[in-house]
């Protein structure tokens, strides 16, 4: 099975548009990207795709050995630009895609002509002035959590990482997003995601790099979007108006007006 078929890839937009590639955060799809990726098929070709364990991809690629590391994300995504075949292009991941983004672009710099990364974090765990967010035993709790009951996560976490309260609609997607996820797959994504560190892959990046943040964010905060802005050499940040940590959903109009503008 070819790598586009393994992570249910679509594609849309005009034949000759430089390429966008758009990657959804943890426990979500594609569908995440519903509000932002039209925005840009009059004049890009966007590809929109799902990461192993995730949404429509096939479930038998999924490796819990080979996906409890980002890395494994990062050769999947390098594998699937390959047979785009369309040349380098210009990759969007949010949270922990962002990273994934990041490490395939320092495995295979030839595939990407720029990244974006919105609310992305290098590392959930707070380590001398590096304000991660998190103390070693709240990420073991919520990965307790988890392994006991998914759905319990599930219903506790959507409405803290989704934010807006006044719009409990968001946070109720999110929710049933999580619970769509296979158990076993929502583990292992769960344990990589919030205890892998990037930081140190940060500064070799040589990509140009936009980094959106929301003013208001409760997994990657405002601290932590200036920080990776900090070590990326070249990158710019942009802050958007926005609460919560997926602007993309609850600020979608914002979100593509940034990347727009940044893309020029």
């Amino acid at each position: 099975m070819s790598a586009l078929a393994r992570h249910n890839v679509h594609m849309y937009g005009p034949e000759q548009g430089h390429t966008l590639v758009f990657a959804h955060g943890y426990g979500c799809d594609q569908g995440m990207w519903r509000f932002v990726a039209p925005a840009f098929v009059p004049d890009y070709r966007v590809g929109l795709f799902d990461l192993a364990g995730c949404g429509g991809a096939d479930p038998a690629h999924h490796d819990p050995a080979r996906h409890a590391s980002l890395h494994g994300h990062a050769e999947d995504l390098c594998d699937l630009l390959r047979e785009f075949g369309r040349g380098p292009v210009t990759f969007v991941g949010h949270s922990v895609s962002a990273m994934i983004g990041a490490l395939a672009a320092l495995r295979a710099p030839e595939l990407f002509t720029s990244l974006v990364m919105i609310g992305p974090s290098p590392c959930y765990l707070n380590d001398g002035d590096y304000p991660g967010g998190f103390v070693p035993e709240d990420i073991e709790a919520l990965l307790d959590l988890l392994d006991g009951n998914h759905h319990a996560w599930a219903a506790r976490m959507a409405p803290v990482i989704m934010g807006n309260p006044d719009r409990p609609e968001l946070a109720a997607e999110l929710e049933a997003s999580f619970c769509r996820m296979d158990p076993k797959a929502a583990r292992v994504f769960a344990r990589v995601t919030f205890t892998s560190d990037c930081r140190q892959d940060l500064p070799l990046l040589r990509v140009p790099t936009l980094i959106l943040q929301s003013q208001d964010d409760a997994v990657a905060s405002v601290e932590v979007g200036a920080w990776v802005a900090s070590c990326v050499p070249g990158s710019s940040l942009i802050q958007l108006g926005a609460t919560g940590h997926c602007p993309h959903v609850s600020a979608p109009e914002a979100t593509a007006r940034a990347i727009r503008a940044w893309l020029g």
